[in-house]
């Protein structure tokens, strides 16, 4: 590096077509080597910059002369900054450093939010590359309330205390009504293949057997045992026998219109289309009942369901079961066998839950988010969404919104 000199070129102004090619082209002229480059523009303004290296024997001051001549003809400002040798040698050590992608969801993003996210990046020893909105820009004529908006932090470094970094994007996220999610960035994160949902209270926005159990008469006694089982105060298994038993009677017409009537979560077609459309594979691993796991997997295109087999004797539920109880180690071992299945790595599964017996899975995928989830599963998972609907999660796998599927 001695015999070379090292020069950063920063352009900023009004962007147009033709910057670009117009400056590399004078580069081109002298041959000179680009060593790295990057380009942004906000609102109509161009911030291009360009590290390149000028050979021994060859004339520097003849290229930023063309250089400037150039920028002003395309109305344009330039400016040079010389970079050492030793400098340039440091940030090439750098390339190999862990990197990390935190992502922002909110309705509105705020000054206060990306202080709140850097300040946590900066106490961590972590420094911020690149910044890149996933979502279309806001309008100020006519706004509107269910907007989302949503950035994208790329970070190089290892943090000082992950698991502490992790408890400051919870606060964070509870204080201001925003969903924060950092993850490394490795070719999985960038080639996710199947995605797996828990059913109730996830894909949809109710617990089915509460509903059973109000046909039943018994509403209040299943919702509390629900309740226990969800926030891991009893054993899910148990649980399940005892909320079944009490299902005994209902008709199998019953369960049909039940099913016919059952509340998507905001989101979630948008979300299944979208992943369809793009080939990834979707399954339902359903502590629940697979007689709606599949309602659900012939109305949304889901390719895999793994649920509960209620029992049925003479067109009535029997208050019995059929088959292994889904819980939570099964909804891990079903997880695997469907990653080996599919021939992916289970860094490439994405798990999505809100309860207890959801933990199991979600820690054993490559990414797993708690989805408005009970506060033990939240502060447990890898990540979580709180504020908004289940096509945020779309966000967290790096798709814009001009790539997602409309319903």
């Amino acid at each position: 590096m001695t015999n070379r000199e090292v020069i950063l070129l920063n352009i900023t102004g009004e962007d147009k077509p033709g910057i670009t090619s117009s400056l590399t082209g004078v580069l081109a002229q002298y041959n000179i080597p680009v060593l790295d480059i990057g380009q942004a523009v906000i609102h109509d303004n161009l911030n291009l910059g360009m590290l390149f290296e000028v050979p021994h024997g060859s004339k520097s001051s003849a290229v930023l002369k063309d250089i400037l001549f150039k920028a002003y003809e395309l109305g344009v400002q330039a400016r040079f900054t010389p970079i050492s040798g030793e400098n340039y040698e440091k940030w090439v050590l750098l390339q190999g450093k862990e990197r990390l992608i935190i992502t922002l969801i909110a309705r509105q993003l705020t000054s206060g939010q990306i202080a709140a996210i850097a300040d946590v990046i900066y106490k961590q020893n972590l420094n911020i590359d690149i910044i890149t909105r996933l979502t279309g820009r806001p309008s100020l004529k006519n706004p509107n309330p269910e907007s989302v908006a949503c950035v994208e932090f790329s970070v190089r470094g290892t943090p000082v205390d992950k698991h502490a970094m992790k408890k400051e994007f919870l606060e964070i996220s509870r204080s201001i009504g925003v969903d924060i999610a950092f993850q490394e960035d490795t070719i999985f994160r960038r080639n996710r293949r199947l995605v797996c949902f828990d059913m109730d209270s996830t894909l949809i926005r109710t617990e089915v057997i509460e509903e059973l159990g109000a046909l039943a008469g018994h509403g209040e006694q299943i919702h509390r045992i629900t309740e226990a089982a969800m926030r891991g105060e009893i054993d899910f298994v148990e649980s399940f026998r005892q909320r079944v038993a009490l299902l005994k009677g209902i008709k199998q017409e019953q369960l049909q219109k039940v099913a016919e009537n059952l509340p998507l979560t905001k989101g979630a077609e948008k979300l299944v289309h979208t992943l369809s459309n793009y080939g990834f594979k979707t399954a339902i691993l359903s502590g629940g009942f697979a007689f709606f796991g599949n309602y659900l997997k012939n109305k949304l295109g889901i390719d895999y369901v793994y649920a509960n087999e209620l029992e049925i004797k003479n067109g009535e539920l029997s208050g019995g079961y059929t088959g292994e109880i889904v819980d939570g180690p099964k909804k891990a071992e079903l997880l695997k066998f469907l990653a080996q299945k599919e021939r992916i790595h289970l860094e490439q599964v994405i798990a999505v839950g809100d309860g207890a017996n959801d933990l199991p899975m979600l820690e054993l995928a490559g990414l797993g988010i708690a989805f408005h989830a009970k506060p033990v599963v939240k502060a447990t998972a890898k990540q979580a969404i709180s504020t908004l609907g289940l096509d945020a999660i779309l966000y967290l796998m790096g798709f814009r919104d001009r790539e997602l599927i409309q319903n």
